[in-house]
């Protein structure tokens, strides 16, 4: 079954270029004028992946990222004409997965679509029945679930992921285009901002259970992750 994307833009141009795009790929497609139309439709019919612009008529992507994120943890890029520092902070803190700033390529949208997919599929069909430790957290990565201290963490597909690869590895200093490449699914050279707000999340999540998991910032090369004995 072809996978079920759905776009909110108010900007038809944008809308029908997305559409052309991601079909010719083999995807199904549904646009929306405004996010109040997607987040109606995703209510009764959840989609595989959205795409939504930040700026609309009505509620702005931000907040049907928020609404959507509540109750489903399908991968949402945002899309915005403003870059700023306080644009990406805010789209990640309501859960993106991913954010990009007008004017984009559409293939790279594209592209990057199909690597979320990807590294998803590739998840879900790995043989990994451990359960991974580290510090006072644990990993269940065939259910998908992670636990400090037997209490439920609650995160997104790409926190998850990007949690269970880091401790995976843990000790190990990981450089930001590692984590593209096995997380995000990026073989090209992209923004690695993404890495870092990410991190960001996960870190703040664990910090609020306490845990003695830390993650390392190694300037100008990557993150490691490890636990404190004496948390």
């Amino acid at each position: 079954m072809n996978k079920l994307i759905y776009v909110a833009d108010d900007e038809k141009d944008i809308r029908d270029l997305i559409e052309s795009f991601l079909e010719e790929e083999g995807f199904n497609v549904k646009t929306f004028e405004n996010g109040d139309l997607l987040l109606a439709e995703f209510e009764k019919t959840p989609a595989d992946l959205v795409i939504l612009d930040v700026m609309m008529p009505g509620t702005d992507g931000f907040s049907v990222c928020s609404s959507i994120r509540k109750r489903n943890e399908v991968p949402i890029i945002l899309l915005t004409a403003r870059g700023t520092d306080a644009d990406y902070i805010t789209g990640f803190t309501m859960g993106c997965d991913d954010y990009f700033t007008k004017p984009f390529s559409p293939i790279k949208l594209t592209m990057r679509v199909k690597a979320m997919f990807n590294r998803l599929t590739v998840e879900k069909t790995q043989k990994k029945s451990d359960v991974l430790v580290c510090g006072d957290v644990t990993i269940n990565p065939v259910g998908m679930v992670a636990k400090c201290r037997d209490k439920h963490i609650k995160l997104t597909n790409t926190e998850f992921l990007l949690l269970t690869y880091m401790v995976e590895n843990q000790g190990k200093a990981i450089s930001r285009d590692e984590m593209l490449t096995n997380v995000w699914g990026y073989e090209s050279e992209v923004e690695t901002r993404v890495t870092d707000d990410t991190i960001k999340r996960l870190r703040r999540k664990l910090n609020n259970f306490g845990s003695s998991v830390n993650i390392e910032t190694i300037w100008g090369f990557g993150f490691k992750i490890g636990a404190n004995d004496e948390k």
